[in-house]
């Protein structure tokens, strides 16, 4: 009895297995279906878009809605790639010295600010752009690119200030005591040592804080809707008003609105992994 009960178990774990992938399968179909049928509408007819049941495949397919992309919406994406790329730049230049600070030099009262930081990601963003819209209204900033990567960077410092000091307090100490006894001083054992070696928690970062300054809608809407220089997600917002029937000129856009964020994490997803579970000793 025994022998026999040890040779059916590894057949019930392969089936257990196979249960598991084939769930694994279905409920990652079932949620990467709104991707395909982005995708598959993107390159529909209009005409074709209206039959009952649709085509499950782009059986006359057209690139027209991608032309109007480039027609009407590059402004836009050029935008939202400045707001993205000013968001990281800030969002790095505020919170790497400041992870470090908290990290490694140790100031009194670092543990409230740590916890600061963890409670000011809990604020709803719409609570900070009312406060934004009020101080922006008197400074002259309202629906002005500087003052919408200012407003994001809020969202991305916090996050921020506590990935990179969870990073950098697993950098040995030893290092940086070596690099006082040559003569470096704080600030010059950071720029050659610390974030050098903080690379992953750079790239986590800058990957986040893009993403949430290319997604964003509240601050845009709030913050710069109306201006001249608009961010994507305001222009998908005014092109589903003004195009509501040229669903695959909608569903182009945000085809197109999605592949930057979409590369960068295709490409970054080594150091992200490596940012979050690990650290930079370990590289």
């Amino acid at each position: 009895m025994t022998t026999i009960a040890t040779a059916l178990r590894p057949r019930r774990a392969r089936r257990t297995n196979c249960w598991k992938t084939a769930t694994g399968i279905v409920l990652t179909a079932i949620m990467l279906f709104p991707v395909y049928w982005m995708l598959n509408a993107s390159f529909t007819r209009d005409q074709d878009m209206r039959k009952s049941p649709p085509d499950l495949f782009p059986v006359h397919g057209t690139l027209e809605g991608y032309r109007s992309v480039l027609d009407d919406q590059l402004s836009y994406l050029g935008t939202s790639l400045v707001i993205g790329l000013g968001t990281v730049v800030l969002t790095v230049a505020l919170a790497a010295p400041a992870g470090y600070a908290l990290a490694k030099l140790r100031p009194r009262g670092g543990g409230v600010l740590s916890f600061l930081f963890l409670v000011a990601q809990m604020i709803p963003g719409i609570i900070m752009a009312m406060g934004f819209y009020a101080i922006y209204l008197s400074l002259g900033l309202l629906q002005s690119v500087p003052g919408l990567i200012v407003a994001d960077s809020t969202l991305a410092v916090p996050f921020a200030v506590l990935i990179f000091t969870a990073f950098m307090a697993g950098i040995p100490d030893e290092l940086l005591q070596a690099a006082k006894t040559d003569g470096a001083g704080p600030l010059r054992t950071f720029w050659s040592i610390v974030l050098p070696m903080s690379r992953n928690a750079v790239v986590t970062v800058s990957l986040f804080a893009f993403l949430w300054s290319w997604s964003d809608f509240v601050f845009a809407s709030t913050l710069a809707g109306g201006g001249a220089h608009e961010p994507i997600t305001l222009g998908i917002y005014h092109y589903i008003g003004n195009n509501n029937q040229q669903w695959n000129a909608i569903m182009a856009t945000a085809v197109v609105a999605s592949l930057p964020a979409t590369v960068i994490l295709v490409l970054a997803q080594r150091y992200v992994a490596a940012g979050v579970s690990a650290g930079a000793v370990k590289d």
